[in-house]
């Protein structure tokens, strides 16, 4: 039995979010929610957001114990991303590339 939340459409790019993603695979629910509150990066509130997300669904959906949760799966797909331009000398222009991000994290007791 595992518990999932996922953020979908974050507007931060998907290469930012998972190094954060990647400090917390596979730890318990206490610790990772340790690192992600000293970890001075932008995706790490988001993280955080959807790792309690998940963790009360799992305790109000599947009533499992909040103590014995670790996060068995965390992983970040690209969403859509926004095309923008911007103009350079000559009459040229540029791409800017706006990605974004589906975060999910899954937990399960141990």
């Amino acid at each position: 039995m595992e518990a999932k939340a996922i953020a979908k459409y974050v507007r931060i790019a998907p290469r930012k979010i998972r190094i954060v993603v990647d400090l917390i695979r596979g730890k318990s629910v206490g610790e990772a929610i340790a690192i992600l509150k000293h970890t001075p990066k932008v995706g790490s509130e988001v993280v955080e957001k959807v790792l309690m997300s998940a963790m009360a669904n799992a305790e109000h959906n599947y009533d499992m114990n909040v103590d014995n949760l670790f996060v068995s799966e965390a992983f970040v797909d690209q969403g859509p991303t926004l095309k923008r331009i911007h103009p350079r000398s000559r009459g040229q222009a540029f791409k800017i590339l706006k990605r974004s991000s589906h975060v999910t994290v899954k937990v399960k007791e141990r």
